[in-house]
């Protein structure tokens, strides 16, 4: 099997030699960031799940090819689709066309080579569709969860700087035509006020080159691990973070380890695919004690970013020999705990949120209004 490439492609099944194997394309280098045109997660949601359906009914490689792409007609997807086909056409396997188009991660053109390989391409195809269903699900309950409140904040933010670049400089003519000396509080926001609208360019300056500077830097070692510390230590988003990230990795394991990979390229597959630091430099620590001869879940102990559960879990599949099992029985579990966990936040920070912007709010208006309190006491007195 390792020596063959099984590509099911115009009704046929061709033989390719042995150097075109899983094993050796392991060996090769690998661009995880390229300059080809990356397709969104939805359109490969329905690039996979409709490919499988057209293969499982029976229609070739290239006829269901043709089909897809007539239907993504008019935008990016048609003209990769149109790529891959073409490469398919002039003889090259459906997994080393998605590499060379560069619109794919590893962990997609893997999957798909070791689906050709193991003559269970359709089984494969389905578990991708299913990958991006539960990634744009994931994606949409954070973005249900945060919108609100991001929301409410931007909005508290371009409410305080509005009275502070505006209206306090107003309240503040007033004071001076007054004279006397106004309340310590009246005068820390005066000077806030003064402040910002001497430094207000200065501000949007700063903030531009942050975010240049993150873009450049994100995909640095040091940068990823200290972000992902920071984002572990959040209350709720720290463990919502990474049970999402444990969530893609026990997915990735099912579907590999079902396929009768290897552990070891099992797990140097999924290494390659993950982003997330705790779990990456796990990994490669893991291939090195599986080589050993430990077994897996001795190795996953070793690292404080996967749980008792998970461990117990993966012992069991690992003596019952079942892990491809356990490993899709862990992803549904994590994928539960992060819509119930994504649900609870979006409960904790609306409130919290709202609260904050009344108080900021309030405490600005307090502040400008006490001096004419203070001095419609004095009239009375």
């Amino acid at each position: 099997m390792a020596g063959l490439n099984i590509s099911h492609h115009q009704g046929k099944t061709e033989k390719r030699p042995s150097s075109f194997s899983l094993v050796s394309l392991l060996n090769q280098d690998i661009k995880l960031f390229s300059s080809g045109k990356i397709l969104k997660d939805k359109q490969k949601e329905s690039f996979y799940l409709e490919l499988n359906t057209l293969l499982s009914a029976g229609m070739d490689l290239r006829a269901a090819l043709d089909l897809i792409e007539e239907e993504f007609k008019g935008n990016a997807a048609s003209e990769v689709i149109a790529q891959i086909k073409a490469r398919v056409v002039s003889g090259a396997g459906f997994s080393e066309s998605l590499a060379q188009s560069k619109s794919f991660t590893p962990y997609e053109y893997y999957s798909v080579k070791i689906g050709e390989e193991t003559g269970k391409l359709t089984v494969v195809l389905h578990e991708l569709s299913r990958y991006y269903t539960q990634k744009i699900k994931q994606k949409r309950q954070m973005v249900s969860a945060l919108s609100y409140p991001v929301l409410i904040l931007c909005t508290s933010l371009g409410a305080v700087s509005f009275m502070l670049y505006f209206i306090v400089p107003m309240f503040s003519e007033v004071f001076a035509r007054f004279g006397g000396e106004l309340p310590y509080l009246t005068r820390q926001i005066i000077a806030a006020s003064v402040w910002l609208e001497n430094y207000f360019l200065l501000l949007i300056a700063i903030a531009i080159v942050i975010v240049i500077g993150i873009v450049s830097v994100k995909h640095m070692l040091w940068y990823q691990k200290l972000t992902t510390s920071i984002i572990r230590r959040i209350p709720l988003i720290g463990k919502l973070y990474t049970h999402l990230h444990l969530a893609r990795f026990c997915t990735a394991m099912a579907l590999l380890t079902g396929a009768k990979i290897p552990l070891l390229n099992a797990i140097t597959l999924t290494e390659k695919m993950i982003s997330f630091y705790p779990i990456q430099v796990s990994l490669k620590g893991i291939k090195a004690d599986i080589t050993q001869g430990k077994h897996l879940h001795e190795s996953l102990a070793a690292y404080a970013i996967y749980d008792p559960r998970l461990l117990a879990l993966i012992k069991v599949g690992e003596e019952v020999n079942a892990l491809d099992t356990f490993f899709a029985k862990l992803s549904e579990q994590y994928q539960e705990n992060v819509e119930h966990q994504t649900a609870l936040l979006s409960t904790f920070l609306e409130p919290v949120v709202i609260i904050l912007l009344g108080m900021m709010v309030g405490f600005i208006l307090v502040a400008m209004y006490l001096p004419m309190f203070e001095l419609s006491s004095g009239i009375t007195g």
